[in-house]
This record gives structure tokens, sequence and C-alpha cells, in this order.
């Protein structure tokens, strides 16, 4: 029919475009923060596209785009800032989109998919002051509703900080987990890695005194109880140190992930061995341990700074 645009390869780039997103708002039923988000690295990278061919590209153009073109748009992304993360979004979002291009308009080509996507580095870990850290122990329990409910927040805190358990794998103990005096304690971690971590006598002490309160301590029995008698949920402790922490005027970091990365963290500032702590901690790899060196590195250069006579001049 006479006026009616053209589709496919011949059609516009930046009319696949709009076609793209409405059906992902009428076909996917794709959230509208999705669909502004895909909709603004698209046009950026046809934008792209734009300078670098030359002209307007058609969809017969995206088609005949080469792997060595989609690395110019990812380097040219990097050369102006754009982090490994962003990166990695933009390019899934032109996936999305030449992977549409393929199934509603036949247009194919295999160079998104041949791309490598950027790593983005992960976070260093963020550990609590050794004063706060103690806080958290020694404080968290003091608003709980029975003196039952504060030995066990405390002891499971103590747990946390002092042995270096994921929140997951402390609730996942029974009673019956529990060594004899002067033996360790046995973890089964990610991957169903097994691990043992010392329990210092502080540590045992407050596990005593929790389980004085225990309702039922037959070695089947959870260590960690809720309130009704169940198996402690996560969910609980985590709303529990959340309301601690802001009305003690901690940092909002202070998670019970965050005692286990303290441990890793004042272990290491102390002289601790890297390879024991990457034990202790029941990492498969060295290198994921080795983060807090830098964690490490980050505390002395603060002190340095704030001590040294040179770093004033």
């Amino acid at each position: 029919m006479s006026g009616s645009r053209p589709s496919g390869p011949a059609a516009d780039a930046q009319a696949l475009r709009v076609e793209f997103l409405d059906f992902l708002v009428g076909e996917r039923r794709a959230a509208a923060l999705t669909v502004s988000t895909y909709g603004a690295d698209l046009a950026e990278f046809l934008g792209f596209v734009t300078r670098h061919i030359g002209a307007e590209p058609t969809g017969a153009d995206l088609a005949a785009l080469s792997l060595a073109d989609f690395r110019a748009w990812l380097a040219k992304a990097a050369s102006d800032g754009v982090g490994n993360a962003t990166r990695a979004k933009k390019l899934s979002a032109v996936r999305s989109f030449f992977r549409w291009l393929r199934q509603r308009h036949g247009m194919i080509n295999e160079a998104p998919g041949l791309l490598r996507t950027p790593k983005s580095r992960r976070p260093l870990p963020r550990a609590l002051t050794a004063p706060d850290a103690a806080a958290v122990v020694d404080s968290l329990g003091d608003d709980a509703a029975s003196p039952a409910l504060a030995a066990r927040d405390t002891a499971l805190m103590a747990l946390l900080y002092g042995a270096g358990l994921r929140i997951h794998e402390a609730l996942g103990l029974n009673i019956g987990d529990l060594p004899p005096e002067g033996a360790p304690l046995s973890v089964r971690g990610k991957g169903g890695r097994q691990r043992i971590v010392p329990l210092l006598p502080v540590l045992r002490r407050e596990i005593a005194s929790w389980l004085r309160h225990h309702p039922a301590p037959t070695p089947d029995a959870p260590l960690f109880l809720g309130a009704r008698g169940a198996r402690l949920n996560p969910g609980v402790v985590q709303r529990r140190l959340r309301d601690f922490r802001r009305l003690n005027g901690l940092p909002e970091h202070a998670t019970p992930h965050a005692l286990r990365h303290s441990f890793a963290t004042h272990l290491l500032a102390n002289g601790a061995d890297l390879r024991a702590i990457q034990e202790l901690l029941g990492h498969a790899s060295l290198s994921t341990t080795q983060r807090y060196t830098a964690v490490d590195a980050d505390r002395l250069m603060a002190v340095w700074q704030a001590a040294h006579p040179r770093a004033k001049t």
C-alpha cells in the first residue's frame, strides 16, 4: 500500500527500536523502568552506529555490523568513563534487541552474542570497626522481649563475629552439631564444602547461656529458635539488626554478613595468615579471601594520612 512504512531490513533502525519497545510493553509486560532503560541504551547505541557508518542506519545496516563494530562501541563507552557494570547492562539491552530482530524480522547478526560481557569488579567487603562489632554482640539483646531471646541474640551474634559463619550456616546448626569441649565446630558451607572453625571459650559461654533457655535442647533440635519454636528465620535476624543499628547510630552496612567480614578483616589486621583466614571462611579460592587485603590496605592508608607528619605536607 502506498505511503506504508518500510519493514524488516529496509526499515529505519529508529523505527525498529520503537517497535521493539512496544513489544516489551505489549507482549513482554516489561516494567516501565526496564522499557525506559532499554530505550535509552538503544538510542545511545544507534547514535553511535550513525556516527560510525556516517548515515542513519537501516535494519540491513544493523544486520551487517561486524564484531569489530560492536567492540568499537564498547570501547568508546569505556573511553567515556562508562564502568564495566553499566557497559554490561547496555550490552544486554542490545543483545535483546538483536534477538528480537532475528525472531520478528529474520535479521540475523551473531556478533552481539560473541562479545565478551564486561566483568564488573566485586565490591570490597565492608567490615565494622571493632567497637561497632562488639556493640552488636554485646548489646543487640538488650531490648529483646525476654531474657531467653536476649541470650539467643547474643549467642548468635557472637557466633557470626567470633567464628565467621554465614547467617544461613549458623541458623542451619542443630544442637547435636556442637562439638565437645576443646573440639572445633564442623560447618557445611557453600557448595557443600565442609570446614572446621574453633569455638573460643567466650563463644561457648554465650551458647551455653542460651541453651539454658532453650525449650527442647535435644540433639536434633535447631540450635537457634524463633519466638514460635521453629528454626529461626534469617529475615527476623536481619530486621532485628536493622532496627538496632538505626537506634544506635551504626552504619547501614551493619548486617549479619558484615560480622563475617569483620571477623576476617580484624584477624588480618592483627597478623593472621591469609591462607588460614581462607580456611576459616570456607572460601574455595584464595583470590576471594585476598579482597580483604585491599580493605586492610585502605585502613593502613587512613592511619598513615591521619598520623604521619609527611601526610600533611
